[in-house]
Parts: structure tokens; C-alpha cells; sequence
């Protein structure tokens, strides 16, 4: 379809999708997408416009302003916008973009990730994998091919997921997405021994309090509770495929004793051991 809007260049052309029931309970799915040359005083202000928008600026820019941010998005840069609240952008010097409004029941959690880390403005090193999948996706509507909706969605899951795993960092720092990974992964390994929060705070190179922000902020867990949670995992895991005792498996998960293991498996799952066990 051809754009009737004003300073939408002629060569422009975009598409409009109605998903399925399933692909609105199940995926994430496309609602436009296009392909736009703005020229130079393009410019659209909305209250709202309920979908989010992925765009990629391929030449030129256009500066953007919602409600939290000011900013501008340049050739090689994409932009991750949330529509449903009020925004608008322009172009003075015209801007080249490859653009896709998309919605899930994934998408606000994975918007308010990516803007909490990286602004709504991404600048990767290397944008052709993400620019490929967005690509990808326009061209299966301009190609008049089947639209096969967990494709599409397999498609923007793995653009978003690319923002993620390419947070901007501090030069020569590790970021902190990372220390809660490490953090994490050294909890994994040596969940039945004894882990102070202070240990795990000198390997990351932070003081107890800051790790403890920051590991929370990651993952949604104190590292006592992630820990807590491991050691519950894995006595699950073992109560329904081992013989051991449940004192046996107190020990191997790292509980001090069989009474506190009881108690935290009861707070944790709302049954005891062997409760647990015989269902």
C-alpha cells in the first residue's frame, strides 16, 4: 500500500495485518509494517497508538520526544518506542527507515527491559543481524507470501532478544547484567555449600549492599532467595527421583538441618518433603 500522509516520499509502501486468536494469546505479531523514505519536515504527534514500534534508521535521522524521553535516532540506529503512551517524532533533513508495529503479550516486559538498560534508542556494534530479522519481516508482506505467525514471531523475539544480549557497557567495566549472570551461575555450581552474600560480593568487586541491588534488579531475587530457590529445585528434584531420605537430601542441598529444610520446603511449595514426595 502507498502512504497518503504528507512527506512520505512515493517510493515508500507499507502493510497491515490482522493476527489470529492464537497468535494474540501465544506470540508476538505484526500490525504494520513498511518501508518509508520521510522527507525533510516530516513530522506525526499521537496520544497513542496501541502496538510498540521497532524501526531501523537506514539514512538520515529524525528525532523523537515521548513523555520520558528526548532523543534522536540516526542511520545504523533502531528505535524501540511505546506506542500506547503519547509520542511524536520528525524529521528536519529527511530519514530512510524500515519500521514494524508488533504487540505480544511479551512485548511491554521486553520493551520495559531494553529501555531500562539501553534507553529506547539502540546502537549495536553490528546492527545487520537485528536489521536482517526486521527486514525479514517486511519482506514476506511485500513479497505477498504466506504469513506463517510463529515465524514472524520467531522473527521479532530474536530482535528483541539481540537488544538485550547488546546492552551498551562502560568502557573497560563489567556490566551489571553480567554480574548477576556470574552471580547466578556460581550459586548453580555451588548451591550445597555455604555462600555469604559477602563472598559473592567480592568476586563481582562491589560491596555486599550494591551487589545486592544490583543481583535484584537482574533477576528479580535477593541472592539469598535465588539461593534459597536452587537449594528447593534441587531437593524437588531429588524427592521425586532418588531414594534418598529426606534428611539425606537436607544435607546434599546445602540446609543446615533437616527442621530448617522442612520449613523453608513448606514456605516455599505449601507442603512438606514427604508430602511433596507421595503426590
Amino acid at each position: 500500500m502507498k502512504s497518503c500522509e504528507k512527506y512520505i516520499d512515493k517510493h515508500s509502501d507499507y502493510y497491515v495485518y490482522t493476527p489470529s486468536v492464537t497468535a494474540r494469546q501465544l506470540f508476538f505479531y505484526p500490525l504494520q509494517c513498511g518501508h518509508f523514505i520521510y522527507e525533510a519536515g516530516y513530522s506525526l504527534s499521537r496520544e497513542a497508538f496501541d502496538s510498540f514500534l521497532l524501526l531501523y534508521a537506514e539514512h538520515g535521522c529524525m528525532a523523537v520526544t515521548t513523555e520520558a524521553y528526548t532523543c534522536e535516532v540516526s542511520a545504523g540506529q533502531f528505535l524501540f518506542l511505546d506506542c500506547y503512551r503519547p509520542h511524536a517524532y520528525r524529521s528536519s533533513s529527511g530519514c530512510e527507515c524500515l519500521w514494524l508495529h508488533f504487540d505480544g503479550s511479551l512485548a511491554r516486559g521486553f520493551y520495559e527491559a531494553v529501555a531500562a538498560h539501553s534507553g529506547i534508542v539502540i546502537s549495536p556494534k553490528n546492527p545487520y543481524p537485528a536489521r536482517e530479522k526486521l527486514r525479514a519481516v517486511y519482506d514476506l508482506f511485500q513479497n505477498r507470501a504466506p504469513i506463517r505467525e510463529p515465524l514472524v514471531s520467531k522473527y521479532i523475539n530474536d530482535l528483541l532478544t539481540f537488544f538485550l544480549l547488546n546492552q551498551p557497557q562502560k568502557s573497560g567495566s563489567l556490566p551489571q547484567a553480567s554480574i548477576s549472570e556470574e552471580a547466578a551461575a556460581f550459586i548453580r555450581e555451588h548451591f550445597a555449600e555455604d555462600i555469604p552474600v559477602e563472598a559473592l560480593a567480592k568476586r563481582a568487586g562491589l560491596s555486599p549492599y550494591h551487589f545486592i541491588r544490583v543481583f535484584k534488579r537482574e533477576t528479580g531475587f535477593t541472592p539469598h532467595q535465588y539461593l534459597v530457590d536452587t537449594r528447593i529445585a534441587a531437593a524437588k528434584y531429588l524427592l521425586k527421583n532418588s531414594p534418598l531420605s529426606a534428611k539425606s537430601i537436607c544435607f546434599q542441598t546445602g540446609f543446615s538441618c533437616e527442621s530448617v529444610f522442612c520449613s523453608a520446603f513448606k514456605k516455599h511449595e505449601g507442603v512438606t518433603p514427604a508430602e511433596y514426595r507421595s503426590t
